[in-house]
């Protein structure tokens, strides 16, 4: 296979510790014959618009729940915030030829609601920022990248925090619908796959229940918070708003666009695959009521039409009740599920058995004790984030899981990757040589593809991320990309693990033009 060039420090790596070439380290085990990836998969990148853009407050764009909450002291570990990010806003072209480069087919981002509409439906269209979203999506399909296009990942423009508590009033519904109309109107004609939101579950749960993201409400018990909350009701309302703010878009790209335009719409959900601690059936219970209070807790009334009925149970009256208005909008339903997945853990029972006080163990989270280590085992090698753990076949046993429970409707793996943390003075070979990257990617692709030739219809894989970029709460600390990012400079320059993943693509896909530059 012959390997496009690497730094020379890259190269004397991969020699010294493998004692061999770069090659065996960067090779996949198919061959494009035997691929169990369909010949029109989606290989892809993913990033989303407040941890990549940058551009604060540039050209008439308005004040997001996430611009206000980052400038609030003590909020970011090192006290950073998005304003600059990866500076995608200007460097979009930059970026473009980057994924051309590795020969990706598809390019999932997110569109800033406040770029769009600095106030929502209650002040005028920016057009400027349709202008640059336009631009972007005309250099991705000039290069071949299929734009995959997310309306909202977290950010929501503070207006609509300020006049009406945003997610936790289903007057948002409307300011939802009017913005999915103006994407739809102006982007719909080249945007084939769109993303009503991104992760609802995180959303509700790390901004209502323990109030660690915006707009950080919680109950005493649950978090040190901002504003008071009620961490044991707001996250299902707020679950119930995403949910009929989805059907409410679905329904209208449905009736408006749809025939015209030939795209597909989903949603995107944060999933974890749940290993019960023993055989037991109550920890085996207890792993699917895990599920059910964090995954099927929006996809079952999507596709099945109500809430599971392990939340019923549980929950009662605190879990909303869906109107006959509302089970019409959510017959809308969705054309395929985006599943974000990078780890595992195990789940014990609460209910029959004493629990520690723990994530997962109260009432409101299903009596389900989740944690990556129980009795000195471990789900897999820890990492630098304290969620995730390396557990590969957790993929295939999260696909299979999807795929049983709803009739295996199309899903794309919108998210996977892994996060290291940099030294301060990093040398070259560790901002390079990223085989703990490889190597995670490596496990889960192959998981992956067992699921798919096991009947599994997973249509695209996006690696988190193409660049390094703004982590959320960890701000800078924390780096996903196949690209390093030097922050003093913004310089990008690519990772072993870019590499790698240019040479599966090339084996499972397609080749990409041949008209890119080297690195």
């Amino acid at each position: 296979m012959e390997l496009p060039l690497l730094p020379l420090f890259a190269l004397s790596f991969c020699f010294s510790i493998f004692l061999g070439s770069c090659d065996d380290f960067l090779s996949v085990k198919e061959n494009s014959s035997s691929s169990p990836f369909p010949s029109n998969f989606l290989f892809g990148t993913a990033s989303s618009s407040y941890q990549f853009e940058g551009a604060y407050l540039t050209d008439g764009k308005g004040l997001s729940n996430w611009d206000v909450f980052t400038h609030e002291p003590g909020k970011i570990i090192d006290g950073s915030n998005g304003d600059v990010a990866v500076d995608h806003y200007h460097r979009y072209q930059e970026d473009v030829n980057l994924m051309h480069h590795i020969g990706v087919n598809s390019y999932r981002f997110s569109l800033s609601w406040t770029r769009i509409l600095p106030k929502g439906r209650f002040g005028k269209v920016n057009w400027a920022g349709i202008h640059f979203y336009n631009r972007l999506i005309d250099a991705l399909l000039n290069r071949g990248i299929e734009p995959f296009v997310t309306l909202s990942h977290y950010d929501i423009p503070q207006e609509l925090e300020e006049r009406y508590k945003g997610w936790l009033s289903d007057e948002i519904q409307e300011d939802f619908r009017y913005y999915a109309d103006i994407c739809f109107k102006n982007f719909g004609d080249r945007v084939k796959y769109w993303v009503t939101l991104n992760e609802p579950n995180v959303a509700s749960i790390r901004g209502y229940r323990t109030g660690m993201w915006p707009p950080s409400r919680c109950s005493a018990s649950f978090g040190n918070c901002s504003y008071v909350g009620d961490s044991e009701r707001e996250p299902f309302i707020v679950a119930h708003n995403l949910l009929l703010s989805h059907a409410t878009a679905v329904h209208l790209y449905r009736t408006k666009y749809q025939k015209k335009q030939g795209g597909s719409i989903g949603i995107v959900m944060n999933t974890v695959w749940h290993e019960p601690f023993s055989n037991s059936s109550e920890d085996k219970l207890a792993a699917e009521r895990a599920q059910s209070f964090y995954m099927t807790w929006f996809l079952d009334p999507i596709i099945l039409g109500e809430y599971p009925a392990e939340m019923r149970e549980i929950l009662g009256q605190d879990l909303p009740a869906f109107s006959r208005k509302d089970m019409e909008k959510l017959k809308s339903g969705l054309d395929f599920i985006g599943v974000n997945h990078y780890t595992s853990f195990f789940v014990k029972d609460c209910i029959f058995s004493e629990c520690e006080p723990g994530r997962g163990s109260s009432r409101t989270e299903g009596y389900a004790l989740k944690s990556p280590q129980m009795n000195g085992i471990s789900i897999g090698e820890p990492t630098a984030l304290d969620w995730l753990y390396v557990h590969p076949q957790g993929m295939e046993k999260m696909v299979t899981y999807i795929k049983h429970r709803y009739n295996n409707i199309p899903m794309f793996i919108t998210e996977n990757g892994l996060g290291t943390r940099e030294s301060s003075n990093p040398t070259n070979n560790e901002i390079i040589n990223d085989v703990e990257r490889v190597d995670y990617l490596r496990g889960y692709l192959d998981s992956l593809a067992a699921a798919i030739r096991k009947g599994a219809d997973v249509r695209g894989y996006f690696v988190w991320s193409l660049l390094d970029n703004f982590e959320w709460s960890d701000g800078y600390i924390i780096r996903f990309g196949l690209h390093h990012v030097d922050y003093a400079t913004l310089n990008r320059t690519p990772r072993l693990s870019a590499i790698w993943y240019k040479n599966f693509i090339a084996l499972h896909a397609p080749p990409a033009p041949t008209n890119a530059s080297s690195y």
